[in-house]
């Protein structure tokens, strides 16, 4: 019987890429599905087949997070992919870019803590999405980075705050979700071939990688506290 049988898991996110796949293979392994995101009309339109619950919420906004929360009985497990990328170099970045990104990512992160700890079990956690340019930066990724190492200590923090209740994180390297489409093609092909043969892993990651990791890790009683790389070994190199 699968460790997430019957068990509610709120999945924050849009309808595609990491978020769907992680939402999926919590119900292929019998989870009970809640996803949020800003915009409810396009989560329906995306799990228009599946079972899910189906909510709003802004995790840059207190009253948003604590009215979901609110909502919501009960939960075993609470999954956040939200993020607002703030790419660019130094002189590129504003502080409006910058201050999305951690009001997303990081303080979103902690409003989610705040409002939902008490809707779990003590065997019940959080996973948040980290990156891999926390322990890689590269040009052009700064805040990002900057962003990700925040949440890795915020993991770390939280995890002892609210133990026994479990905090991980999951940092994935360049995965193809559709995220790199704004590129161009001919960009995006050129980026994935570069990586795709400079990483140990030798190609690009795919959602269900990600997936995969986060039922691992939603299911491993004894892990808590880490930022587990998803990355193919790009931090490596």
């Amino acid at each position: 019987m699968s460790a997430l049988k019957n068990q509610a898991v709120l999945i924050i996110g849009r309808g595609s890429g990491i978020a769907r796949g992680i939402a999926l293979a919590v119900s292929e392994e019998g989870g009970r599905v809640i996803v949020a995101g800003l915009r409810p009309d396009d989560l329906a339109g995306a799990y228009r087949d599946m079972d899910f619950g189906i909510e709003q919420v802004d995790v840059t906004d207190e009253s948003s997070v604590a009215a979901l929360a609110a909502r919501i009985a009960r939960l075993d497990h609470v999954v956040s992919t939200a993020s607002a990328r703030a790419r660019g170099g130094h002189q590129d970045l504003t502080a409006d870019l910058v201050n999305l990104s951690f009001a997303t990512k990081v303080t979103g992160a902690l409003l989610l803590a705040k409002h939902f700890a008490g809707k779990l079990p003590p065997e019940g956690s959080f996973l948040f999405l980290s990156g891999a340019t926390a322990l890689k930066p590269a040009p052009g990724m700064l805040a990002v980075a900057a962003t990700n190492a925040a949440v890795n200590a915020v993991t770390a923090g939280l995890a002892v705050e609210l133990a026994p209740i479990r905090v991980n994180a999951l940092a994935p390297g360049t995965i193809d979700t559709g995220a790199y489409d704004a590129l161009g093609e001919e960009r995006k092909a050129a980026l994935f071939k570069a990586r795709s043969q400079s990483n140990p892993a030798r190609r690009i990651g795919t959602a269900g990688d990600i997936a995969a990791a986060a039922l691992s890790v939603l299911t491993n009683g004894f892990l808590t506290g880490v930022s587990i790389p998803v990355d193919g070994g790009e931090h490596l190199v």
